[in-house]
């Protein structure tokens, strides 16, 4: 399986949060595993914002943090170029996306174009996973 990761998934590799577990699982499994570029600066902001929140200690987000950092090497990255803009233009529009959840999916849905096989889409959130489906894109987890 090659494993597309949004930021609601990557992000629970290094926050401990419900289906933490199940997310390592998935990665461990996945013959390749990718992301958009924007990922970085998405997953860092999350871990800096359950800080924030009080919901992890700031020493214990300094280690996610370098965790993240140090395996973000280990990700297919997908780069942002102007075709992909302009997909996630098409599909924000299309099905009322956010910006960067439209990235997301124009991201795997090219990637999938690309390696001309199946690309399975790790996300949490919803409409991200149903759009996912509507592009023809598996999805991960198999329900919200």
């Amino acid at each position: 399986m090659i494993l597309y990761l949004d930021s609601s998934a990557l992000a629970k590799r290094y926050l401990i949060e419900t289906r933490s577990a199940d997310v390592e699982r998935v990665i461990v499994e996945a013959e390749q595993t990718g992301t958009a570029m924007i990922t970085r600066a998405e997953v860092s902001a999350a871990i800096a914002k359950a800080v924030r929140m009080n919901w992890v200690g700031r020493d214990e987000a300094l280690k996610a943090l370098a965790a993240f950092q140090s395996q973000w090497a280990t990700l297919f990255r997908l780069h942002i170029r102007e075709t992909t803009v302009e997909r996630a233009d098409s599909l924000a529009w299309a099905h009322g996306l956010r910006g960067y959840d439209a990235v997301h999916m124009a991201c795997a849905a090219i990637w999938q174009e690309s390696v001309g096989g199946p690309i399975t889409v790790a996300t949490f959130d919803e409409q991200q996973w149903e759009v996912a489906q509507k592009l023809g894109l598996a999805v991960w987890p198999e329900s919200l």
